[in-house]
């Protein structure tokens, strides 16, 4: 007689995980954990036992220096559990296996395509045969637009919403200590108080709005900024939008000329 999934010791399931990428800029220890304490602010639970991807594509002439056990031990100091790697050259690949994160480069689906192509291109061509008069194909419908998530109940605190793909729309407030995040842009038409995070899969593209702005912490494509002194007096609850310029977080009024901070 066959079990019933519940009566299974274990279960697999399809789940969605969301990590921070920790994009590096030294291989320094001491100089990644003088910029995470200004970053946190000495606030302990900044990140909340998260998820991190390392990201040391920016140092790749470097990177054979980073003291792998160090560098997680120092981020889990910071409550950021590393999981893989991305974006490190592949004489490295074995060292950072044997310490246990996974390499999330991409790899293998550029190395796929590239087997592809070069097999098309090996292939002999097929002689030509006749065939007859092919109908007129009927047009092709258009792709199906990926929509946007929709919430309209508040985001209560110690919520998680996190909208895959695409743009998180929410038509009510956002509470203190909540967190909305989205591949997309974040769009609040109603008060903003918890942690925002757009192009959280890194679409440095990506943009937060809200009818009145007064986050406790913004991120774009992972670049962060908290506001432990306030937000900005002048645009606090006031419709304004987030955005990155360069490796700058800036903050401007919906309705006049950008200000950076």
């Amino acid at each position: 007689m066959s079990k019933s999934p519940s009566s299974l010791p274990i279960e697999i399931k399809i789940s969605t995980v969301v990590a921070i990428s920790t994009i590096l800029h030294s291989a320094d220890p001491i100089a990644i954990d003088a910029a995470l304490k200004q970053m946190t602010g000495g606030v302990s639970d900044f990140f909340e036992d998260e998820f991190a991807v390392i990201d040391v594509a920016g140092i790749a002439d470097d990177a054979a220096q980073v003291d792998w056990p160090a560098l997680v031990a120092l981020l889990k100091n910071y409550r950021l559990n590393a999981v893989a790697v991305r974006g490190a050259p592949a004489a490295l690949h074995d060292a950072i296996r044997a310490h246990g994160l996974f390499l999330d480069d991409g790899s293998s689906s550029a190395r796929s395509s590239s087997a592809r192509a070069e097999e098309a291109q090996a292939a002999p061509a097929p002689a030509p045969a006749p065939v007859p008069e092919p109908a007129p194909a009927p047009a092709a419908a258009p792709a199906a637009p990926v929509h946007a998530m929709i919430v309209d109940t508040p985001v209560r605190a110690g919520q998680r919403i996190y909208a895959r793909g695409t743009d998180l729309i929410i038509t009510a407030v956002v509470n203190n200590g909540a967190e909305i995040i989205a591949d997309g842009s974040i769009h609040v038409y109603a008060p903003l108080h918890g942690r925002a995070l757009a192009g959280a899969s890194g679409n440095a593209g990506a943009r937060i709005f809200a009818l009145s702005m007064q986050p406790e912490l913004v991120s774009i494509a992972g670049v962060y900024r908290t506001f432990d002194d306030g937000f900005p007096a002048e645009l606090a609850r006031q419709p304004a939008q987030i955005r990155l310029v360069g490796d700058r977080i800036d903050i401007s009024s919906l309705g006049s000329a950008s200000r950076q901070h």
